[in-house]
């Protein structure tokens, strides 16, 4: 019987004292959004127009070194345009388990 009571106090403690999730903090204005998302895409397109440069270029007569730093820095943009583009990968796991289950529900 005691247990089965301090249970129900502990139980009923732990419910009061959650902490809720703070709005405030996290609102942020439409516009700081909108602005971030055009530096990106402009960035994005600089990225793209010195691989067009890079790849435009006459390799034929530069050394090795200079072309290993080429390579680089080809390397480098390219990592940087995949961080830019971000978006969402789904296993092939995860894509059978939708499909099975939208199989199931429909």
């Amino acid at each position: 019987m005691k247990k089965i009571v301090f249970c129900l106090i502990a139980t009923c403690l732990l419910l009061t004292f959650n902490p809720l999730q703070s709005n405030a903090a996290t609102a942020t204005t439409p516009s700081s959004v909108s602005v971030s998302k055009t530096a990106e895409i402009a960035e994005a397109k600089a990225l793209y127009k010195r691989l067009d440069d890079i790849k435009a270029m006459d390799k034929s007569k530069m050394k090795s070194s200079e072309k290993q730093v080429l390579r680089k820095e080809v390397r480098e943009i390219k990592t940087q345009l995949a961080a830019l583009g971000g978006g969402v990968y789904i296993s092939v796991g995860g894509l059978l388990l939708i499909i099975i289950l939208l199989v199931i529900l429909l």
